[in-house]
């Protein structure tokens, strides 16, 4: 399927089952809608996956990753070399992905969307930190090119490179739903990510640069006033369309960026319940949402970061985070995290008794 025939084929998720799904949390022995936002969660899901028996057992993190041009302006506390280095991290099972992963019984597959080195391929390798069979990690590779162009001097990459990033990114996604995983995350690595994202941001969302820069991996407050100048620069040379979601990526965008929007395509279209991370999936969550606004339906974010920019895209998405603990890591952190709230939303909504089953008497009130 080409990019259109993928757009075209989503649909928001049911309104009648979710309906039906508030009926049912009437019903449950407890106070009505006592445990909040758990309750809207469970809903959400039945709404999503069209059924009252929703499941969110078999989870996967795609973690995509690439390189930006962009770090030849300085932009980032890190050398590029950092990326490859930390795919190998993911790979070996040491990054803080790999612990929350764990921990919330989560696969990770990193993909290759366009770093500069080449990794050894680790097939289903098993993790050297202990990971159970729901842990395993994969690289996989997808790689557009070693590493986009530096968007000051002209667009980051090709339309071609952009388009065939998306759909780089719907391909892994659709073939992990189809092997039967039921919950998606998004995560990232690419030293340098967040300048690009900020970019996205800014243009998709029709804030500032200014407003929409943080310091990513910690720079000072020279490179960070420097940063914010140079979004604005490579926004003010290309002019990317706001209304393009191509246009948008292809001058100021990530491979990364691009594999995230596709992998968030392909939960929609195959009605999957898919978690962001922090402001790099959220870019591509936007670039996602500008393509087709129905993708929000699916989408979950799964923390607030401190990047000021991301309660902004949040906002234009119109997704409330789950959690909001000062994180700014990446890798999918906030939403490996996050999927353990999701899971509980769904085990209260097909575990918790209704009322008649626990023979209690309902509220005359």
């Amino acid at each position: 399927m080409n990019l259109e025939e993928i757009v075209n084929s989503i649909e928001p998720a049911d309104q009648q089952i979710l309906g039906q799904a508030q009926e049912h949390t009437s019903r449950l022995v407890m106070p009505l809608r006592a445990l909040g936002r758990l309750n809207e969660i469970g809903e959400r899901i039945c709404a999503i996956q069209r059924t009252l028996k929703p499941s969110v057992k078999s989870k996967a993190i795609l973690v995509m990753a690439g390189d930006h041009g962009i770090v030849a302006q300085g932009v980032s506390a890190f050398p590029q070399e950092v990326t490859g280095e930390m795919v190998k991290t993911f790979l070996s099972g040491g990054a803080g992905i790999n612990v929350l992963a764990r921990q919330t019984g989560a696969s990770v597959y990193v993909v290759d969307m366009g770093i500069i080195p080449d990794v050894v391929h680790h097939t289903g390798s098993s993790d050297t930190k202990g990971a159970g069979p729901g842990a395993e990690k994969k690289l996989i590779i997808r790689k557009i090119a070693r590493g986009t162009k530096d968007f000051t001097h002209g667009p980051a990459m090709t339309k071609e490179e952009a388009l065939k990033s998306i759909e780089s990114g719907y391909e892994v996604a659709s073939r992990l739903v189809q092997e039967g995983v039921e919950l998606l995350g998004t995560g990232d690595m690419g030293i340098g990510n967040t300048t690009p994202s900020s970019a996205v941001g800014a243009v998709i969302t029709g804030q500032s640069a200014k407003e929409m820069t943080g310091r990513g991996t910690g720079v000072d407050d020279e490179t960070f006033a420097r940063k914010s100048d140079i979004i604005e620069s490579g926004i003010s040379i290309n002019a990317p369309d706001p209304k393009d979601a191509i246009d948008i990526l292809s001058k100021v965008g990530g491979f990364e960026i691009g594999g995230t929007a596709g992998a968030i395509l392909a939960a929609a279209r195959f009605r999957k319940p898919v978690v962001i991370d922090g402001l790099i999936s959220t870019a591509g969550a936007l670039i996602a949402y500008t393509l087709c606004p129905a993708v929000a339906d699916y989408m979950f974010a799964g923390h607030r970061s401190v990047e000021q920019g991301h309660r902004i895209m949040l906002e234009h998405i119109g997704l409330e985070p789950l959690l909001d603990l000062g994180m700014r890591l990446g890798e999918g952190t906030g939403g490996a995290l996050a999927m353990h709230i999701i899971e509980a939303g769904v085990r209260v909504f097909r575990e918790v008794a209704t009322f008649d089953e626990a023979g209690v008497s309902e509220s005359v009130a």
